[in-house]
C-alpha cells in the first residue's frame, strides 16, 4: 500500500503543479459562467426577424396574424400580407429561389372548404433548417386561430383575454425549477467530460513513461499492479480536486445579486442541494474508476498516441451512448427505459446521477446500481491488471486480440 500511495503521490503532484492544471481550473469556471451568462442574455433579447410572406383572403385573420408577428413576444418578423388574386404560388417560389430576395418563407392559407371548418395552412420556406421562424409561425397560427373561434362564437375581446391570459405557477416551495434543470445538465456534461479527459490522461500516462522506458526502473522496486492502482488514484485525485474548485467557484457565484437576477430575482437560492453533490462526487467517483481501468489496459496495449487514438472507441461508445440517452430521459426520468439504461454499469455514473438531480431515484435503485458498478470495476480492472502487467513491457507492434487473450491467461 505504501508503494501506490507514492505513485498517486507523484502521480498528483506532477500534474498539479503544471500551468496547464492551473490555467484549466481558473479559466474553465470563467468560461463556462461567461457562457451561461451570454446564452441566458441573448436567449432573453433574441427575437426571430425573418421577412415573410402571408397569402390569404380573410383579411382579419391576415392582419391578425401579421401584428402577432411583427410584435410578439419573440419575433420581430417583417410580414407582407397578400391576397390570392395579387400574389401567385409561382411568383413567391421564384423569390425563394432567387438569391437577391430577402423572403425567408411564405404562408398560404386556404378557404375551408365546409362551413365550420378551419383554413388550411402551407408554409414554404426558403431553408428547411429555420426552425425558429417555423415555430413563431405555429405559435402564433394557433393563437389567432383559437381567438378567431372564440370570437366567433360570440364571446367579447375581453372574455377572450382573460380566458387566454398566461397563468403565473408558484414554485418556490421545490425551488427555482428552471434553475435546477439547469444544474442536473451541468453535472452530466462535467462528469462527461472530466471523466474522458482524465481518463484518457491515465492512458497517456502509461504511453509516455513506456515511451521513455521508465517502467523498466519502475518494475524493480513495485509490481504492475501497484503501479496500476497508484496511477489510477493519483490521476482520480486530480481530476476530483478540479471538480471542487469548480463547485467552490460555482456555490461563490451563485450566491451573488447577479446570479440571483439569473434566477428569477429575488433572493439567491443554493442551486445544488448537499444531496446532489454527494451523488455526483459519488458517481464521479465509480466513473472515474470504471473508466480509467478501461484506459490504462488500452494504454498498455498501445505504444504512441495515434495507437490510442484508434482504440478510445471502447472509452466514447458508452459515453457517447449516455449522451443519446439523456434526451429520452429528461422527457421521462421515471419510465421503465430510463430505469434500465440508468443500471447499466457503464452509463450508471452519468444516467443515474442524472436522474437523481431530474426526480426521486428509489434508494433500491441507487443501491443496486452501486453494487452492479463495484462488480463491474472489480471484473475491469482483474482484465486491465493482467493486460497491464504484460503490456507496459510490450514494444514494437500493436498486438492482436489472440496476443491479448493469452495475456489474460498469465498468472
Amino acid at each position: 500500500m505504501h508503494n501506490v500511495w507514492l505513485i498517486a503521490r507523484r502521480e498528483y503532484m506532477e500534474r498539479v503543479r503544471t500551468k496547464g492544471f492551473l490555467l484549466a481550473t481558473i479559466l474553465i469556471p470563467c468560461a463556462m459562467a461567461a457562457l451561461i451568462a451570454g446564452s441566458s442574455y441573448l436567449m432573453a433579447r433574441t427575437k426571430t426577424n425573418s421577412h415573410i410572406a402571408i397569402v390569404t383572403s380573410d383579411k382579419q385573420l391576415g392582419e391578425d396574424l401579421k401584428s402577432k408577428l411583427e410584435n410578439g413576444k419573440h419575433s420581430e418578423m417583417q410580414v407582407d400580407l397578400w391576397k390570392p388574386s395579387e400574389m401567385s404560388r409561382a411568383s413567391l417560389n421564384a423569390q425563394l429561389h432567387n438569391s437577391g430576395s430577402k423572403l425567408a418563407g411564405y404562408l398560404w392559407i386556404a378557404e375551408p372548404t365546409q362551413a365550420g371548418a378551419r383554413p388550411t395552412f402551407e408554409y414554404h420556406a426558403r431553408s428547411a433548417g429555420d426552425v425558429s421562424t417555423e415555430d413563431s409561425i405555429e405559435s402564433s397560427v394557433d393563437a389567432v386561430v383559437s381567438r378567431e373561434g372564440l370570437l366567433k362564437r360570440g364571446l367579447s375581446a375581453q372574455e377572450i383575454d382573460t380566458i387566454t391570459a398566461p397563468v403565473d405557477i408558484d414554485t418556490s416551495s421545490s425551488g427555482n425549477m428552471r434553475v435546477a434543470f439547469f444544474v442536473a445538465y451541468f453535472f452530466f456534461f462535467l462528469m462527461y467530460m472530466v471523466i474522458m479527459l482524465y481518463g484518457m490522461n491515465t492512458a497517456r500516462s502509461i504511453i509516455e513513461e513506456k515511451t521513455s522506458r521508465v517502467f523498466e526502473v519502475l518494475l524493480a522496486t513495485i509490481t504492475p499492479d501497484q503501479l496500476l492502482a497508484g496511477k489510477i488514484l493519483g490521476v482520480g485525485a486530480v481530476g476530483l480536486t478540479q471538480i471542487l474548485v469548480w463547485m467552490v467557484a460555482a456555490l461563490v457565484l451563485a450566491s451573488t445579486p447577479y446570479a440571483a437576477g439569473l434566477m428569477g430575482g429575488g433572493a439567491a437560492q443554493a442551486p445544488v442541494s448537499v444531496a446532489q453533490t454527494l451523488y455526483f462526487l459519488l458517481y464521479f467517483v465509480f466513473g472515474f474508476l470504471l473508466y480509467s481501468s478501461i484506459a490504462a489496459s488500452l494504454g498498455a496495449m498501445t505504444n504512441s498516441e495515434q495507437e490510442l487514438q484508434q482504440l478510445n472507441l471502447f472509452l466514447v461508445v458508452p459515453l457517447a451512448f449516455c449522451m443519446v440517452m439523456v434526451f429520452t430521459i429528461v422527457k421521462a426520468p421515471d419510465s421503465v427505459l430510463a430505469r434500465v439504461v440508468s443500471l447499466i454499469p457503464f452509463c450508471s455514473p452519468l444516467l443515474m446521477n442524472f436522474r437523481t438531480s431530474l426526480t426521486y431515484v428509489a434508494p433500491w435503485e441507487i443501491v443496486l446500481s452501486i453494487v452492479l458498478m463495484t462488480l463491474t470495476i472489480l471484473g475491469v480492472i482483474w482484465v486491465s491488471s493482467r493486460i497491464y502487467r504484460v503490456g507496459i513491457l510490450m514494444y514494437g507492434k500493436k498486438p492482436n486480440l489472440p496476443e491479448i487473450l493469452r495475456w489474460l491467461r498469465y498468472s
